[in-house]
């Protein structure tokens, strides 16, 4: 068939050729992924986002250099200027460029649809958000690897359900990719992220927390940093919710998201560690009661201007899958787990040493634990590291592992740059509230009892361990004698700075 005299220009000979060798590339890596299985994020962003956009972009160069090269043609020859496009089938070079043209499209349209259909998973996919930008994100793949929502995909969480919130998660991500190819990302990463969907429209689709009315009984075991890195259990029961589930939640952890209390607060640069302002609202009766620190004092028209946020899961749970323990607390893990041994003279104390160190990468953090423990034992315990060198290696790879799930140089990634407000023993957690310090007019405090979260059931070394009844509580027991400090101070003002 011979082609128009309008097709036969540069720029749709060149359109044609991107299209045509685009779809060819497209085939064969689809071929390739299919038969062989080797499909990857990398792979799939070829086939279906990159190529399919060049490919695109040729069948847009045809048109337009056929429409350049008619307005050159209707520009030399005035008749041209009154006609028309006329299409007639009869004519058997018009039926086979309809024919050829209607084939085509077809199968652009069905290459298209598929192409979109995989495209949107694929950016839809743990493995495209995390692995693509591997250095970006590499903290953040890596903890959530190792989190209780390992099987939770990244856009349940941080886009749910719904057309518009992947519209605003795709605008956000351009914003990302631009941040990534100019590296103009900050490192680490900022938090908390103010644009997240709220907790109640993503969170609670698996979580019902008016279903958390059971109490737990929860072991934690710690080890000292003496010779013999002496164990050290604390049993706590966690009130999560009410001893008795038919009140509802009326007491417990869980308080806070009770359908009658409505919890708002407004902290300091908006950073949601140091709260300055609280208020209560009984949604049943309209009581309002607003709390105030004297301690960091805000004005009214402070307040004012200030957006106050609405409590929620997020605002405890700010680290449900991308938490990183500090050293202690991945040593104590290992401890339990007995990658690392026990037996080995002073290992926690020669760990924390080196640990509480600054490194600019990984390879020299990995250098630095190698070296220093080894040349600690060497020197310090030669008889003991000549008898026991393989379990001495077997501990130091353990640390070394840890340490790679849980600190980052190159994000500049490490326990304390996102602070997790469970708990209060590195962070200020719930004491950021709960300090008896917050006061209303009428003189109500936010408590700072305990026992308002847990009991202690049972606590000390595993040879001699003093328990308490089923509702009874202990009074804490430090393991190291430091007097009435515990009591006095938050756990957080010695513990984050501990190894």
């Amino acid at each position: 068939m011979k082609l128009s005299s309008a097709y036969r220009n540069w720029i749709t000979i060149i359109g044609s050729l991107i299209s045509g060798l685009n779809l060819l590339l497209i085939i064969v890596l689809f071929i390739i992924s299919t038969i062989f299985n080797k499909s990857n994020t990398n792979l799939g962003l070829f086939i279906y986002i990159i190529l399919p956009g060049f490919f695109v972009l040729g069948l847009i160069m045809i048109p337009f250099g056929i429409i350049l090269t008619r307005k050159r043609q209707k520009g030399a020859s005035e008749n041209e200027k009154k006609r028309l496009p006329v299409v007639d089938l009869n004519d058997p070079r018009h039926r086979n460029a309809f024919i050829i043209f209607t084939v085509l499209t077809i199968i652009v349209l069905f290459l298209s649809t598929y192409g979109s259909f995989e495209a949107y998973h694929l950016t839809e996919s743990v493995e495209f958000c995390g692995a693509l930008c591997h250095k970006v994100m590499e903290p953040e793949y890596t903890a959530y690897h190792n989190s209780p929502h390992a099987n939770v995909t990244c856009v349940e969480c941080h886009v749910g359900s719904g057309a518009s919130w992947y519209v605003k998660s795709k605008l956000s991500g351009l914003h990302q990719v631009y941040a990534v190819l100019t590296k103009t990302y900050p490192s680490p990463i900022e938090t908390p992220l103010h644009d997240l969907r709220p907790a109640r429209e993503t969170c609670e689709k698996c979580h019902w927390p008016q279903k958390f009315y059971s109490r737990t009984l929860q072991t934690n075991r710690y080890f000292l940093a003496d010779s013999l890195n002496s164990e050290w259990d604390i049993m706590l029961q966690m009130k999560i919710g009410p001893e008795y589930k038919e009140p509802g939640f009326n007491e417990g952890i869980h308080w806070h998201i009770n359908p009658s209390v409505k919890i708002e607060y407004i902290s300091e640069n908006d950073k949601r560690e140091v709260i300055t302002y609280v208020k209560y609202t009984n949604t049943n009766t309209g009581e309002v009661t607003i709390f105030k620190n004297p301690e960091t004092p805000v004005s009214d028209s402070l307040i004012t201007a200030s957006e106050t946020r609405f409590m929620d899961c997020i605002d405890c749970h700010n680290r449900p899958s991308h938490n990183y323990n500090s050293p202690p607390v991945y040593f104590d893990k290992a401890m339990v787990t007995g990658t690392i041994r026990k037996e080995i003279p002073f290992i926690k104390k020669t760990a924390m040493g080196i640990l509480r160190n600054t490194f600019t990468s990984k390879d020299t953090a990995f250098l630095q634990i190698k070296d220093g423990i080894l040349n600690y034992y060497k020197t310090s315990y030669p008889g003991f590291f000549a008898d026991h060198s393989a379990m001495i290696n077997e501990s130091v790879e353990s640390i070394q592992h840890s340490f790679s799930q849980n600190t980052f140089p190159g994000m500049k990634v490490t326990y304390d740059a996102y602070p997790e407000h469970i708990g209060h023993l590195e962070t200020e957690g719930c004491f950021r509230c709960h300090n008896d310090a917050f006061t209303s007019e009428n003189g109500k405090k936010i408590s700072r009892d305990c026992n308002l979260c847990h009991t202690i059931m049972g606590q000390g070394k595993p040879d001699n361990m003093q328990y308490s009844t089923i509702r009874g509580t202990l009074e804490f027991h430090h393991p190291v004698d430091i007097g009435t400090a515990w009591k006095e101070a938050n756990c957080s003002e010695c513990h984050r700075y501990l190894y």
